[in-house]
């Protein structure tokens, strides 16, 4: 998972959930957003390289749709495909053990900066930073 900060610009790895348990892997990201206080979730959606639905696609898409039954903020796909191979090697110069660990934390933070990069400027006013 990764998050952006308050004003929409900058993602950042968050945390790494795995899907061993599906209940489990809905409460931990459940509680991340309300903790957060998301205002919408990107999902990264396995596509094949030729663009196409695959198996993995469609288990996302299930998971994704059990999600939002538990949560009541909106949730948008994003194209994943070469995720993990851009953030492999954004972090090759990092230390090999938390490498390992780190690489799917980093392809949600290049998923979600790609969102945001692309919808800089067209947010509507309900989804911008609360002001203090």
């Amino acid at each position: 998972m990764a998050i952006s900060d308050p004003l929409g610009i900058l993602a950042s790895p968050l945390a790494i959930v795995n899907r061993d348990d599906e209940q489990a892997a809905i409460e931990k990201i459940v509680n991340i957003v309300r903790q957060h206080e998301v205002g919408r979730v990107i999902a990264g959606l396995p596509l094949n390289m030729d663009g196409s639905m695959g198996e993995q696609a469609e288990k996302t898409m299930s998971f994704v749709a059990a999600l939002g039954r538990h949560i009541e903020v909106p949730v948008e796909y994003r194209d994943e495909r070469l995720s993990t191979v851009s953030a492999k090697e954004l972090m090759r110069d990092v230390r090999k053990t938390k490498r390992d660990t780190r690489y799917d934390a980093a392809a949600a933070a290049l998923i979600l900066q790609s969102y945001l990069d692309e919808t800089a400027g067209r947010r509507p006013d309900n989804l911008a930073p609360p002001t203090e």
